[in-house]
């Protein structure tokens, strides 16, 4: 093998995943990648240093499969969201950084309130929950979850979290297509989150979606919107008078979701907002409207 220094083998995966089309930001990535097999960023290693052959030749097989399209997460075992690391792996839908803004409006909107209930439907890794839990000590947060690959996952960095001092969540084994899913909840929740699987089933898809994640937490039927209905409807049920919705959708639902909301009279001050990296519609939010005549405006 040739001898090759860190900084020579992250070049190398710089245009080998720029080439691949597979991945939004190569260097981004691949210094991901060297920090995950090297054990350490590879700018504070010390300057022409090479590793060895057995760490080259990992690091050379894991940017091969992310050229292919595997997610970086299943490649490292975890994903960041608003400061929290999360276990990730094959089975469960890895977190992304633009859902870093759907977060972040949920975290505004109960920012002045010490002890609020939140509900996050459609969990899988458990990310956005114990986000939350993180950010807001004094939140009661129930994270909803059917697939029982992604549940293992999401207990697994819940006690994790919880070891590290993070406030529990409860983890709810349930389909939140099914009627009365939280029924005990019913008008108490301050907060519902959800990224629901929302790409229409029949939408061409990079291979990292389309082909390594789970399908049931990519694609959401003919429209994408399959379980998003059901989403709308149990959070309009959980809710209080007042409480907040921020739902994740796709690009192409930018009229369709908030359309559903401004439909349902239970929602006021339906708005929509798009992701901070490249302006695609991302995230529809919605206040459950409180005693009186709707007025079902827009923000």
């Amino acid at each position: 093998m040739e001898r090759k220094t860190h900084d020579a083998h992250v070049e190398d995966a710089v245009h080998a995943l720029g080439r691949s089309g597979a991945v939004m930001a190569p260097r981004a990535e691949a210094e991901a990648l060297a920090a995950h097999v090297f054990g350490a960023p590879v700018d504070s290693l010390p300057p022409g240093t090479e590793p060895g052959d057995e760490s080259a030749t990992r690091f050379q097989a894991l940017v091969a499969r992310r050229g292919e399209g595997v997610p970086l997460g299943y490649l490292t075992g975890r994903a960041a969201l608003s400061g929290i690391e999360v276990e990730v792996g094959p089975g469960v839908f890895v977190p992304m950084i633009v859902s870093e803004a759907t977060l972040a409006s949920g975290l505004k909107a109960i920012a002045d309130n010490p002890a609020p209930t939140v509900v996050d439907l459609c969990t899988g890794s458990g990310a956005f929950a114990l986000a939350v839990a993180h950010h807001t000590p004094g939140a009661r947060v129930h994270a909803v979850e059917l697939d029982q690959a992604a549940l293992d996952y999401a207990r697994r960095n819940s006690a994790r979290r919880t070891a590290l001092g993070d406030t529990p969540i409860v983890l709810h084994q349930a389909d939140v297509t099914r009627p009365l899913t939280l029924a005990e909840l019913d008008g108490t929740v301050d907060l519902v989150l959800s990224s629901p699987p929302y790409t229409p089933d029949e939408a061409p898809v990079p291979a990292e979606f389309g082909v390594h994640q789970p399908r049931d937490a990519v694609f959401g039927g003919p429209d994408g919107l399959r379980v998003t209905r059901h989403v709308v409807e149990t959070a309009a049920r959980l809710l209080r008078p007042g409480g907040t919705l921020v739902i994740e959708h796709g690009p192409f639902h930018a009229e369709s979701v908030p359309g559903l909301l401004r439909a349902d009279e239970r929602f006021e001050d339906v708005s929509d907002h798009p992701d901070a990296y490249v302006g695609h519609p991302l995230y529809a939010q919605a206040t459950r409207s409180r005693p009186g005549p709707s007025t079902n405006r827009r923000a």
